[in-house]
């Protein structure tokens, strides 16, 4: 593209112009993967209700990409004392952590990694900086065989317009103890944000990486667009948690690939509880025998809130296992939809695969979809798929207040018990206070 054009450009807008500023200064491969997403992105018609996977979200009511611009603001500086209060107490609450990440307004403003970790090659840094440090490594992993551009508009747009992201490289045998931190903020009011995250552990590593995003409530629609790519190599141990505290107004748009190879243990957490509306596309892929992946999900909306899942569970080759667990509360007017597939190939004999949604409606106006599904090609497996939505256990509030309990607490007490099961199975003792606690806030918040 031309300087005139690139001058002609609106400002900030998602554009062909957009893409040609971020590419400036980059090597020429990553330039020509942006310009061929944005290519994809304009030859690929937006997602309507009259796709299956999209059946339940109008994206015409839900969100408006022409009226958003890329932010402007000027990288935050590496000093606590200079981020926002709430960024700062949300850090001061976790427990340790083997490295941090901090991202404001799409900027890597800060990072760390124990030294120990660093002199055994563990690579933690901004995804921007790692294209030009660890450029072999990013090429190969990064939009290719994950979530290339071909995945639809959004992987597309995101693969095309990502400003930063974080970029985490566990090498063959190391094992980190405690897990690694990410902070995301957002604060400038109808801009869009484009991220990613990759992830990739070499064989027989152990690595937890927990993810939480937390924005202030906008009155102009904001959008936050994330990409995980998590490659699990032969022997390793992964979790990917990732904790969505956006505020009102934020449409948060969210795609997660994992790809576990043989006798690999690959697992993700997906909370939900805030933003407006929050899309999550997850698929997970199991490519070698031994392979074990276990997708627990866990959301509580309110008042308007918008929540749509779609999961999917490859088993691409035999002998392999998963089990999804998603559960969530919906209060007010409030929606949540889940719509989870399990794939069996034909080679993929011996498949061990679960599918749970459970839904717990707390109000008249709240409603609750679940569309679990199975594909099965394979003759010799073992797989089973259930959903539920009911309303509050009457029983177990009249127990709980025959015993003392005010009715405001019995059903916050019931609604943490219900929730609590998807909890109870994420090791990471820091990540299941702060959820519960953050709950607890919200159902405080109801009465």
């Amino acid at each position: 593209m031309t300087e005139t054009a690139l001058k002609e450009g609106v400002t900030g807008a998602l554009s062909a112009a957009a893409v040609e500023r971020l590419a400036l200064g980059e090597p020429g491969w990553l330039r020509e993967r942006r310009e061929h997403a944005w290519d994809v992105y304009e030859r690929t018609p937006m997602p309507t209700t009259k796709l299956e996977e999209w059946r339940h979200t109008d994206l015409k009511k839900k969100l408006d990409l022409d009226a958003l611009r890329l932010s402007e603001l000027e990288t935050a500086p590496d000093d606590p004392t200079e981020w926002p209060a709430r960024l700062r107490t949300t850090m001061e609450e976790d427990e340790e952590a083997a490295g941090r990440v901090v991202i404001i307004d799409g900027h890597v403003v800060h990072t760390e990694l124990d030294a120990s970790l660093v002199d055994q090659g563990v690579i933690l840094m901004s995804l921007h900086d790692a294209v030009d440090l660890h450029g072999d490594l990013v090429r190969e992993h990064l939009a290719t065989v994950a979530i290339p551009a071909e995945d639809g508009k959004f992987a597309a747009l995101n693969a095309a317009l990502w400003g930063d992201g974080v970029f985490l490289f566990v090498p063959q045998g190391v094992r980190l103890e405690l897990p690694v931190r990410v902070t995301r903020w957002v604060s400038e009011a109808g801009t869009a944000y484009f991220s990613r995250a990759l992830l990739v552990a070499e064989a027989n590593s152990q690595v937890s990486y927990v993810d939480e995003l937390l924005s202030p409530d906008f009155d102009a629609q904001t959008f936050a667009s994330t990409a995980v790519e998590v490659f699990a190599a032969a022997g390793s141990r992964v979790l990917c948690v990732s904790v969505q505290r956006l505020g009102r107004g934020v449409f948060y748009q969210s795609m997660q690939r994992t790809l576990a190879q043989r006798d690999s243990q690959l697992d993700t957490l997906n909370v939900a509880l805030g933003a407006s509306v929050s899309r999550v596309d997850l698929n997970a892929r199991l490519l070698g025998p031994g392979a074990n992946s276990e997708l627990l999900g866990l959301y509580f909306a309110d008042g308007d809130q918008h929540f749509d899942f779609n999961t999917s569970q490859d088993h691409v080759e035999p002998d392999t296992c998963s089990n999804l667990l998603y559960k969530g509360a919906l209060d007010g007017n409030s929606r949540g939809i889940f719509r989870g597939i399990i794939r069996v190939h034909p080679d993929a004999q011996r498949t061990d695969a679960y599918q749970t949604n459970r839904n717990l409606l707390l109000s008249r106006g709240a409603r609750a979809d679940s569309l679990p599904n199975l594909e099965i090609e394979a003759d010799d497996v073992r797989c089973s798929h259930g959903a539920t939505v009911g309303a509050l256990d009457a029983e177990a509030r009249f127990y709980l207040m025959s015993r003392g309990l005010g009715p405001i607490q019995a059903e916050r007490l019931v609604v943490l018990g219900f929730l609590g099961e998807v909890l109870s199975k994420l090791p990471l003792a820091g990540v299941v206070q702060k959820v519960t606690r953050v709950i607890e806030e919200k159902l405080a918040q109801q009465g």
